[in-house]
């Protein structure tokens, strides 16, 4: 049997940081929690989510309120449907040479503006007002301009993924990303910890990027989201996600 096909901690990392070191964050309603929405649009279900938990999750998200339920595999409810879907990766340090950056500078909350002008040009994916609470954000910068970013999300025990990796257009090639991945990893890696990381499927210069600097493909994923209904029971089918 191969690592995908055993219950895996990270199968459900969402779920296992806000019931361990992002606890403090965690907005529950029975079974299910997320992340303030100003810190993470990130949520959790549980492994086996029934007709309570997506009651719940409606009644937490709100009518007609659009929620993300990445790596969810199964059949949504009658009546919710999918608004987003993008096949992702998951990939895990396997010999990462971590190491500090003499470049970088710890980011903190007066950064923010420019953090998240950086990542509105570059989308690596999404950064809100508070996400910088979730863990450490090195960047570098040029005659005072933020160019480039990695920090850390999403924190299961054991692990922290590096997340918001961009780099400004004007100053790509110069590694800079490579550069802050080490210099987040080798922070994660002194707490005793294990980096991981996601991307898209189709994101095959940062795939190359990660297997060059040490990372192992874990598994494949899916990142998707669903509109909850405006009326829970409406539609008479449920809706499969493959």
């Amino acid at each position: 049997m191969s690592d995908v096909d055993v219950p895996h901690i990270l199968d459900n990392p969402a779920l296992a940081s806000l019931t361990g070191p992002h606890a403090r964050f965690a907005e529950r309603r029975g079974r299910v929690l997320r992340y303030p929405v100003d810190v993470s649009p990130w949520l959790a279900l549980p492994d086996d989510p029934g007709p309570d938990d997506w009651a719940d999750l409606a009644a937490l998200a709100g009518p007609g309120a659009e929620v993300p339920l990445p790596g969810f595999r199964g059949e949504l409810p009658p009546g919710w449907e999918i608004t987003f879907r993008m096949e992702g990766v998951q990939f895990v340090d396997d010999g990462l040479a971590a190491a500090p950056e003499p470049e970088a500078v710890r980011l903190g909350p007066a950064d923010v503006p420019d953090i998240l002008d950086l990542v509105a040009r570059t989308r690596p994916g999404p950064f809100e007002a508070r996400t910088i609470e979730l863990g450490t954000y090195l960047g570098i910068r040029r005659d005072g301009a933020l160019i480039a970013v990695a920090g850390e999300r999403l924190h299961p025990p054991g692990w922290t993924e590096i997340s918001a990796v961009c780099t400004d257009p004007a100053f790509r090639g110069e590694g800079l990303a490579t550069r802050l991945i080490l210099a987040v990893a080798h922070g994660i890696r002194e707490r005793g910890e294990t980096p991981f990381l996601h991307t898209s499927a189709g994101n095959t210069n940062a795939i190359r990027l990660y297997e060059s600097l040490g990372f192992r493909l874990r598994r494949r994923t899916a990142f998707l989201a669903a509109r909850v209904p405006e009326r829970l029971g409406e539609g008479s089918e449920p809706v499969p996600v493959a």
